[in-house]
């Protein structure tokens, strides 16, 4: 056995290291987002979960769940925009992302969530690296563009981008399979006991850590993370 192994160095190097990787892979830390596409602060948000996601890097792994903000809501814009209008503005003063109003003044969208999560779930299952950028993309539509958020090629033609054909995607968004596999999302985030958006954790181990609940810079997501990771390291 032994001559086996001195004959094969190399075999048995290239097991130890695929062995050390795959134990490093299983303990990295994750940093796990709770949002919704069509809340408003999650959208003030995304630039700076993105670049807390990008400082972080390799020291952490990413997941997003969709927490499901109003799914299944039934009201329209004119019962909710004046609500929404002066949440808006508020985040956009907060924040800095800018947003178009007209979309307040349709008397017939009705401010239903989970078409929008559904779509992300879906390009999860087809293009999980791009399901994060699909996320914000969908923000754009809605916030900047005014896209109606109920209609499945409004994400249709999202999906192109990723190399999707419309129809395909179509189908797909509206099968019943699909529509459970959202609520899967729903339940999580209600089990973990999220109630509100965005909700940032970061699991470690078996535990959890909440490092943001609401809206917060990049620089405090990034600062909590490593305090709890144990790294040395700090923002250039």
């Amino acid at each position: 056995m032994w001559n086996l192994l001195i004959k094969k160095p190399l075999t048995l190097l290239l097991i130890l290291l695929i062995f050390q990787n795959k134990i490093m892979a299983q303990s990295k830390p994750k940093l796990i987002y709770f949002g919704d596409p069509m809340c408003s602060w999650c959208y003030g948000f995304s630039p700076e979960i993105s670049e807390a996601i990008d400082s972080l890097g390799e020291e952490i792994d990413f997941q997003l769940i969709m927490g499901g903000l109003r799914p299944y809501n039934t009201e329209t814009m004119i019962d909710l925009s004046g609500f929404l209008k002066n949440h808006w503005e508020e985040v956009s003063k907060q924040t800095g992302q800018p947003f178009s109003y007209e979309i307040l003044k349709d008397k017939k969208f009705v401010y239903d969530t989970e078409p929008a999560c559904r779509a992300v779930v879906l390009m999860r299952e087809l293009k999980p690296e791009s399901e994060f950028d699909f996320f914000k993309k969908i923000q754009n539509q809605f916030y900047l563009k005014n896209k109606n958020t109920n209609l499945p090629e409004t994400y249709a033609e999202l999906a192109q981008e990723y190399g999707y054909n419309k129809i395909d995607f179509a189908q797909r968004f509206n099968s019943d399979e699909l529509k459970e596999r959202v609520k899967k999302d729903f339940t999580y985030s209600q089990n973990i006991g999220v109630r509100s958006f965005p909700t940032v954790f970061l699991k470690k181990g078996d535990d959890l850590y909440l490092i943001v609940q609401g809206y917060d810079k990049a620089e405090a997501i990034i600062q909590k993370s490593r305090k709890i990771i144990g790294t040395k390291k700090v923002k250039q």
